[in-house]
């Protein structure tokens, strides 16, 4: 099991200071919408914190993430590009194989994105059998999933920045 307990993430943030400024979008599901709407205030408050600037795009549901995603990205002036997006939402299996045909198709996307788009996207869609899983990712026993996407979204753009530099160079 995935626990924020056997890493490292949330430890070595100082060269995110350098962020400062940057815009970071969000983008998050109507569905289920109450643990939605907590992974995005944990995302916030870190990025905040951070001193990034955000924005947030509501979309239907998972598989429209990436649709959203993408089109931001095309239609955003170059000077007003994020440097990196995150992707919310919440998928509860349920008892038809939906649950499958969601979870691979938001999952496809966002790889997709990460390699197509310069920024990095971050997937922050739980993907759980239950109501109880949910919330123990919310600040439960499993930590805050919201959070750790934007501390991962902010280390992503600290190493493609770095990456850049050292290309140029």
């Amino acid at each position: 099991m995935a626990d924020v307990a056997n890493s490292t993430l949330l430890q070595g943030n100082e060269s995110i200071r350098d962020l400062a400024g940057a815009l970071v979008v969000l983008v998050k599901t109507e569905w289920n919408a109450a643990v939605v709407d907590e992974l995005e205030r944990g995302s916030l408050a870190v990025l905040h914190q951070n001193g990034i600037r955000t924005q947030t795009l509501v979309v239907p549901g998972a598989v429209e993430i990436p649709f959203a995603i993408r089109h931001f990205w095309k239609n955003a002036k170059k000077k007003e590009r994020p440097a990196g997006f995150i992707a919310l939402g919440c998928v509860v299996r349920g008892d038809t194989p939906h649950f499958e045909y969601v979870c691979q198709a938001v999952t496809t996307g966002v790889t997709g994105l990460n390699l197509s788009l310069p920024v990095p996207t971050i997937f922050g869609v739980l993907t759980v059998n239950t109501q109880e899983q949910a919330e123990e990712r919310i600040g439960g026993r499993h930590g805050h999933k919201g959070e750790e996407a934007a501390v991962t979204v902010l280390k992503m753009m600290v190493l493609a920045r770095d990456l850049k530099k050292e290309g140029s160079e």
